[in-house]
């Protein structure tokens, strides 16, 4: 059976992040954050039905397919950066670090929507009031997981923290499955938690310094198959990961 999400409310969120190192927003409550109609958001979910195949699976799986895009936020600025290499060191993924993997772009399905730069603008908002003021550098994937090989792995690497600041999980879709559940431990104790995230456009946000994440695979729940959409959004302060940072 799955566990519900621990929910909080938008006015809460600051303190549950600075108490907990976690939160998790209903809908409703992302749409506020964003400060739009929740429409907004779901008309992107298309967009994940036409994601590339994400080649550099080190298990030699071929159930991930992804986009990926970088912003620099600065002042209320939202600005896309050049198309770059998505690269991690390998203390923080051990299955994929150390190299740069190049994931085709974002398209303007989802970018150029006035939705878009308010999502952004949001997370930075409560990044900022959880580590201080500054600029913030973004990488935001699309991710689409599907059992097509009977099983779907949302996290390879495992229990991980992805060396940033801030780390936003939302659930686009969940279609024809079983699993996906999500666990969060502390970074320097004992607790854990685990839920599922079952509604579209529900959010998870992590203080990465604090806390472990990861997601269980998923499993069809029919013989056609199913897939699980998600979109993450990372914050970073100082500059993008990269060899040498």
């Amino acid at each position: 059976m799955s566990l519900a999400a621990p929910l909080t409310l938008l006015e809460n969120l600051d303190s549950q992040l600075a108490e907990h190192g976690f939160a998790v927003l209903a809908p409703a409550e992302v749409a506020r954050l964003v400060g739009g109609p929740l429409d907004d958001l779901q008309r992107w979910a298309g967009d994940w039905a036409d994601l590339p195949p994400d080649n550099y699976l080190k298990d030699g799986g071929r159930y991930r397919r992804r986009r990926h895009a970088s912003y620099v936020l600065d002042a209320g600025e939202v600005r896309l950066a050049p198309h770059r290499a998505h690269w991690q060191p390998v203390e923080y993924n051990a299955l994929h670090g150390g190299m740069e993997r190049w994931f085709e772009p974002m398209t303007p399905a989802v970018t150029a929507t006035p939705a878009w730069p308010l999502l952004l603008r949001g997370l930075a908002r409560h990044a900022s009031r959880l580590k201080g003021e500054q600029p913030w550098y973004l990488e935001a994937h699309q991710f689409r997981i599907d059992t097509a090989g009977g099983i779907g792995r949302p996290t390879p690497e495992g229990a991980h923290r992805d060396g940033v600041d801030l780390v936003a999980v939302f659930l686009v879709a969940r279609h024809g499955i079983k699993g996906g559940e999500t666990r969060i431990f502390e970074a320097e104790g004992p607790a854990g938690l685990r839920f599922t995230l079952a509604e579209p456009w529900s959010l998870l946000l992590l203080d990465d310094e604090r806390v472990i994440h990861e997601t269980t695979p998923i499993q069809p729940l029919g013989k056609e198959g199913g897939y699980r959409d998600t979109l993450v959004v990372t914050l970073r302060s100082g500059g993008f990961q990269g060899p040498g940072r």
